[in-house]
């Protein structure tokens, strides 16, 4: 019996080639930046008419934490709100976009160094919605979730993530949603509204991250703790950062680098994204 590979039946109409869509690392911050109209989510907004349109959404964001990989195969994913203390308008956001069951299936026999779940209980937390609404607010487009899984060190996220290479020539948008510099705990409440601002030590890591960045150093971003004392500070946990290594993952030789939203918040976060390719 000839089995037909789903995602080749998917995007039938679709031939791989060279030009590759791009892959994005997306410092999404405040869940209000879901609603509100800003620098940042106008930014967002612009990437969605800029990039050619894809056939669907695979984000790795940092508010889903597993033990082991899994992606979402549902065929109507449901909107997360994982968060509290923000106003109603926030809850009440529904983005009904579709999933693609065929292409979660794909997506988990495209990686051979783990196995990989299809998850029909997740659906879309902030980390993707509030980005993902901005860029395609129509909602007709095909958006999944993968996993991180929690108890794996950064190496595993790279070498997972170059797995994922073929996706991009199939139309397939990568997003690692997170935020390079992440630190609560030390966030200045009272700053909030000031323009960029940032502590000395995170405007420090948060450059030497685009410059490891821009010369492919991504060792180094990968032993992070070597970094010093300010990506100790940056990075207390890894949740928000381990995004950004799945984009490194895909990062081609050839890509060019565009850094955008490159600004401090709070003093110890910064909405620092990058676009390859």
């Amino acid at each position: 019996m000839t089995t037909i590979n789903p995602l080749l039946s998917w995007t039938s109409e679709m031939k791989e080639q060279d030009d590759k869509l791009p892959v994005l690392f997306i410092g999404h911050g405040s869940p209000m930046n879901g609603i509100e109209d800003n620098e940042f989510s106008r930014t967002w907004a612009k990437f969605g008419k800029e990039i050619p349109k894809p056939k669907a959404v695979l984000v790795i964001s940092a508010h889903w934490l597993t033990s082991g990989t899994l992606v979402t195969a549902m065929e109507k994913p449901k909107t997360i709100h994982d968060f509290g203390g923000f106003p109603k308008e926030l809850f009440d956001v529904q983005y009904p976009a579709p999933g693609n069951p065929e292409l979660a299936l794909e997506t988990s026999k495209l990686i051979t160094t783990t196995n990989v779940g299809l998850d029909h209980d997740w659906g879309l937390d902030h980390g993707t919605w509030t980005v993902v609404r901005h860029m395609y607010p129509d909602a007709n487009i095909p958006v999944l979730q993968m996993s991180i899984d929690y108890n794996k060190p950064a190496s595993y996220h790279y070498e997972l993530s170059k797995q994922l290479e073929k996706l991009r020539k199939k139309g397939v948008l990568i997003i690692g949603s997170g935020n390079m510099v992440h630190n609560l705990r030390m966030v200045a409440w009272d700053k909030l509204n000031e323009p960029e601002y940032g502590y000395d030590w995170a405007n420090e890591i948060n450059q030497t991250f685009k410059e490891k960045i821009l010369s492919h150093s991504h060792n180094d971003l990968m032993n992070y703790e070597k970094l010093g004392s300010a990506a100790k500070l940056a990075i207390p946990t890894p949740d928000h950062y381990f995004p950004l290594i799945y984009t490194l993952g895909l990062q081609g030789k050839d890509d060019e680098v565009n850094f955008f939203n490159d600004k401090a918040v709070g003093g110890s976060l910064t909405m620092t994204s990058v676009k390859f390719g």
